[in-house]
C-alpha cells in the first residue's frame, strides 16, 4: 500500500511539472496569436523563428556562453575538488567547503547585484565578458560539489599501487585521479552547463553593451504580451535540455562501476 502510495505522490508530481511545459509546447503549434484558445495546427510560430535574426542570434549566445562557462568552471571546479579532498587539516576544509557553498545557498538577486557592484568599482563594462566571469563563479560551487564525493570514495590505494609502478604525477592524475572521477566531473558539467542556460537573475544584474541571453530576452517579451514564437523556442529548448539529459544518463551508465587499469602505466 505505501508503495502504491508513493508511486500516485511521484506520478502527481511529475503531472504538476509537466502540464505548463507540454501545455506551452502544444501551443506553440497553433495558428492563433495566444494561448487562450488552440486553433488548427501550424508550423507558422517556428518559421517566424527562423526568420528572426535578433533571437536566433540570442539564442546562440547563449549556448556559447553555457558552454564555455560550464567547461572553465569544470576545469576550476575539479582542480578546487581535489585541492580541498587533499587538505590535510579538518578544519580548513570545512572552511574551504564553507566559503566554497556560500554562492550555493546566497539568492539569485543577492549574488547579481554583488557582481554588478563587484564590476561597477573594477570598471569592467558589462557585456560578455561579465555575463561570462558571473556564470563560471556560480558554477564552480556546483562542480565541487559533484566532485568531491567521487574523491571521498576513491580507494588511496589505487594512487599508490600507481606510484609503486612508476608513475609520475601526471600519470596518476591523467590515468588513475581522472579517469576515476570522471562521472562526477560529467554531472558537475551537466549541472553548469544547465544552471548557465537558465539563469535570468545573475545575468539581468550583469548584462549590457547589447548582449543578452535567452532568458533576459524572453523576460523582456513577455512583458510585452505572449507571443507564441517564445512557445516555439521554449519546445526547441525543452528539446535540447532532453537531448543533454539523455547524452549524460548514457555517459553516466557507461562510466559506472568503471576502475582506472594502472598495470599499464609503465610500458
Amino acid at each position: 500500500m505505501k508503495k502504491l502510495g508513493s508511486k500516485l505522490y511521484l506520478a502527481l508530481v511529475l503531472v504538476v511539472l509537466y502540464i505548463p511545459i507540454f501545455y506551452l509546447i502544444v501551443y506553440s503549434f497553433s495558428s492563433g496569436k495566444n494561448m487562450d484558445k488552440f486553433q488548427s495546427f501550424t508550423w507558422v510560430h517556428y518559421q517566424e523563428l527562423l526568420v528572426d535574426g535578433r533571437l536566433l542570434a540570442i539564442f546562440l549566445n547563449t549556448i556559447m556562453l553555457a558552454l564555455l562557462s560550464s567547461l572553465v568552471a569544470t576545469i576550476i571546479g575539479t582542480l578546487g575538488a581535489i585541492a580541498i579532498n587533499n587538505t590535510k587539516s579538518k578544519k580548513k576544509r570545512a572552511s574551504l567547503l564553507a566559503l566554497n557553498n556560500v554562492l550555493m545557498v546566497s539568492p539569485d538577486v543577492i549574488i547579481g547585484s554583488s557582481f554588478l557592484v563587484f564590476f561597477t568599482v573594477l570598471g569592467i563594462s558589462l557585456g560578455f565578458g561579465s555575463v561570462l566571469l558571473s556564470h563560471i563563479a556560480f558554477s564552480i560551487p556546483i562542480v565541487v560539489l559533484m566532485v568531491l564525493p567521487r574523491l571521498k570514495e576513491m580507494d588511496n590505494s589505487l594512487i599508490d599501487a600507481a606510484k609503486d609502478l612508476g608513475a609520475n604525477s601526471w600519470q596518476v592524475y591523467s590515468k588513475v585521479l581522472i579517469p576515476y572521477i570522471s562521472p562526477g566531473i560529467l554531472a558537475g558539467m551537466f549541472m553548469a552547463l544547465t544552471y548557465s542556460l537558465d539563469d535570468f537573475a545573475v545575468t539581468f544584474f550583469v548584462t549590457g553593451n547589447g548582449f543578452t541571453t535567452l532568458s533576459v530576452e524572453i523576460y523582456s517579451r513577455a512583458r510585452q504580451g505572449i507571443n507564441l514564437e517564445i512557445n516555439a523556442l521554449s519546445t526547441i529548448m525543452f528539446l535540447i535540455v532532453l537531448i543533454l539529459v539523455a547524452g549524460y544518463y548514457l555517459l553516466a551508465k557507461r562510466h559506472k562501476g568503471h576502475k582506472p587499469e594502472i598495470g599499464g602505466l609503465i610500458k
